[in-house]
């Protein structure tokens, strides 16, 4: 397991201007560009599962992040998309304005590596220092080094 987000993280699935302000929709625009990532087996079949884990129960972690998620057989690695909206995505299961998704899917097989990952992200988004650089990334390439200098201050493993 990576024990840093900023190795799963890709500026090509990092998407600072998300369009839509409606759920399901922000989360196609949001994991869209993981249809072309390797690790995804099945897109649809993933993007099918984030849908049905949000009607499970909110994915909403507060200070208007939001962790969509889908531990699933398709993908055959941990998966990792970035949206940010400035006007905010309605999230109708909480009732709540989102402005940072982080979506995730991670393999069936390997719920530890899912633990880690979302243990290091709650740390991340626990500080309101880190909140805002995101927030304030101009480019995918900022946002990356933003996830890095979080995790220096909370001494992840390399």
């Amino acid at each position: 397991m990576p024990g840093r987000i900023s190795t799963l993280l890709a500026p090509a699935h990092i998407n600072l201007n998300v369009q839509s302000g409606e759920h399901a929709a922000a989360l196609q625009e949001v994991a869209g560009p993981l249809a072309s990532h390797p690790a995804v087996v099945d897109f649809n079949g993933f993007y099918q599962e984030l849908l049905a884990r949000e009607q499970l129960d909110t994915t909403y972690l507060g200070h208007g992040i939001a962790l969509p998620h889908a531990r699933t057989q398709h993908v055959n690695n941990i998966v990792v998309a970035v949206g940010r909206s400035t006007a905010g995505v309605h999230f109708t299961n909480c009732n709540e304005t989102v402005h940072l998704m982080i979506v995730l899917g991670t393999p069936k097989s390997n719920p530890t590596d899912y633990l880690m990952v979302v243990s290091s992200l709650c740390k991340i988004f626990n500080d309101p220092a880190n909140r805002a650089a995101l927030m304030e990334a101009a480019t995918a390439e900022e946002f990356v080094a933003a996830i890095v200098a979080a995790e220096s201050k909370i001494s992840l493993p390399a």
